[in-house]
């Protein structure tokens, strides 16, 4: 049972609701709007986002990375958990999410696991989110591994099991890989966060449900199982968004960049694998 407060059993949250709770998403790019929303948010103020393609030890896995202030160990912890936010609407910026809930349900629709590398001016952690994990541990209710590094060296000491923890059951076997991940993020700043997410879903035929071959500059959903309930025959096919094509903003992750600021109006730049995307004008749709 778990921990009681004055004698009152606490609620937890079976590993089995972390599935549940992605279902929330049945189209692959509403997950991918949430998370980039939140490198959007006030308090985190990122300028641009990465958005690419990886092979690790692999697997196929989706990698998000942002230029932002970075996360505190606590702000990373209720990240990980289920009903803390601090999102605000102002006017230059209303979230996609404001339950707390955006991170967990965007990442485990896109793939049963996720890891995220954060660093802030005073610190650098990591956490774990995997459902790989729990069910190896045999888990009743929701883990989240966790550690943090101090610049001033500091460390939290009881960190040791969250450590083994994360180099047993995430793609990333040792200490130094583990920083490899951290230093990643200077390329794009002296703060930021990087998450990595894999064992992604997959067709009944066992493909990803992503297409990462057709076109190296995008991500495209593989048109046997899209939606086709509304799509004309030439959104079957990815192009760049235009006033010409909007239609096809089903199919191409690029697009959904341009989906995402026609409701929050702002101009921001993502990359995706590797082609700079600066969305302008699109508060007359």
């Amino acid at each position: 049972m778990a921990t009681r407060k004055s004698g009152i059993p606490l609620s937890t949250i079976s590993p089995k609701f972390l599935h549940a709770n992605s279902t929330s998403h049945t189209w692959p790019f509403s997950a991918i709007a949430e998370l980039i929303d939140n490198s959007y948010d006030p308090d985190v103020r990122a300028r641009q986002i990465w958005i690419d393609w990886t092979r690790i030890r692999g697997l196929d896995c989706l990698s998000f990375m942002d230029n932002g202030e970075g996360l505190t160990r606590a702000r990373l912890h209720k990240m990980l958990s289920f009903g803390f936010s601090e999102k605000k609407a102002t006017k230059s910026h209303i979230p996609v999410g404001v339950y707390g809930n955006g991170f967990k349900s965007g990442s485990m629709r896109l793939g049963k696991d996720a890891i995220v590398f954060t660093k802030t001016r005073d610190t650098m952690s990591v956490g774990l989110l995997s459902q790989s994990y729990l069910e190896a541990i045999g888990a009743q209710r929701v883990l989240v591994p966790m550690i943090t590094f101090r610049r001033d060296g500091h460390n939290h000491v009881e960190d040791g099991g969250s450590l083994r923890a994360i180099l047993t059951h995430s793609l990333f076997n040792s200490e130094k890989e583990l920083f490899a991940e951290l230093r990643a993020i200077s390329a794009a700043g002296p703060t930021g966060t990087r998450i990595i997410i894999w064992n992604l879903r997959t067709t009944t035929n066992g493909e990803t449900e992503f297409d990462f071959d057709t076109d190296k500059y995008d991500i495209l959903i593989r048109a046997n199982i899209s939606d086709k309930s509304n799509m004309t025959p030439e959104s079957e096919y990815s192009l760049r968004v235009s006033r010409a094509h909007l239609a096809r903003i089903w199919h191409a992750i690029r697009n959904i960049h341009d989906l995402v600021y026609v409701l929050l109006k702002r101009d921001k730049y993502v990359n995706w694998r590797g082609g700079d995307c600066l969305v302008t004008g699109l508060k007359e749709y």
